[in-house]
């Protein structure tokens, strides 16, 4: 069975930090590209970062280059996402997600697995 769980999230002031995990298990994961999504209440869940299966290749939604990394350990069978700078906007449910490598759109919602989310709140 495969699951996808992330932790990390929490509350911080803005221009504060939080490091987010994204660890799978059942599924061979070095073969796997993964993405981090965002939803904010009342908003479409939205592309923030991926990560292609080797890691050679990353992806960044435009508010957050320069600010949140996305990087990976196959050995671990984890993907992190480094938020820095971080702004109200921001605020959100951050989601992880899997999908087998060489597949297309790793900016779109087509993945396979998905977590259930953890909460990230930027606020003073």
């Amino acid at each position: 069975q495969v699951q996808v769980v992330e932790s990390g999230g929490g509350s911080v002031q803005p221009g504060g930090s939080l490091s987010l995990a994204c660890a799978a298990s059942g599924l061979a994961f070095s073969w796997y590209d993964v993405g981090w999504f965002r939803q904010a209440p009342g908003k479409e869940r939205g592309f923030v970062a991926a990560i292609t299966w080797s890691g050679g290749t990353t992806e960044y939604e435009d508010s957050v280059k320069g600010r949140f990394t996305i990087s990976r350990n196959n050995a671990k069978n984890t993907v992190f996402l480094q938020l820095n700078s971080l702004r109200p906007e921001d605020t959100a449910v951050y989601f992880c997600a899997a999908k087998p490598r060489y597949s297309e759109g790793l900016r779109t919602t087509a993945y396979d697995y998905w977590g259930q989310g953890t909460q990230v709140t930027v606020s003073s």
